[in-house]
């Protein structure tokens, strides 16, 4: 029965491979509960699958979907222990409870460069290049 089911799904999916996943995806969407739309037939979840492919009582275009969002699952983060959560940079650990945003950064920064002379700004600048001149 089931290779007369391929043969005749291979009509409707031309590509195997991708008949072998919409199939797979439709069986364990039969697992799950879902309706079946044509009858058992004392037959398992992949041949009554490839019957209603083979058939077309369902729509290609949602177990196309159905199989997408299986597939694009992110599986969840395992827990971090409190330890491994102080060695990770946040706001919290690297400002501490102060909360610092980008406009008082950005002020503070203009402070104190208001204050240095060219001479020095330039120094900084050969200093943070590695004694290499912008020159």
């Amino acid at each position: 029965m089931a290779r007369v089911t391929v043969e005749d799904c291979v009509e409707r999916v031309p590509n195997r491979f991708e008949l072998v996943l919409l199939a797979a995806q439709r069986a364990r969407n039969i697992s799950r509960g879902e309706e079946l739309t044509v009858e058992r037939d004392n037959d398992k979840n992949p041949v009554v699958a490839l019957r209603e492919i083979a058939e077309g009582t369902i729509s290609l275009e949602k177990l196309e979907q159905d199989l997408i969002k299986s597939l694009s699952r992110v599986p969840e983060p395992e827990p971090a222990d409190e330890e491994v959560l102080d060695l990770i940079p946040t706001d919290q650990n690297i400002f501490g409870l102060q909360d610092v945003s980008a406009e008082e950064e950005a002020a503070n920064l203009a402070a104190e460069t208001e204050s240095l002379s060219a001479e020095e700004i330039e120094a900084a600048i050969e200093a943070e290049l590695g004694g290499r001149s912008s020159k």
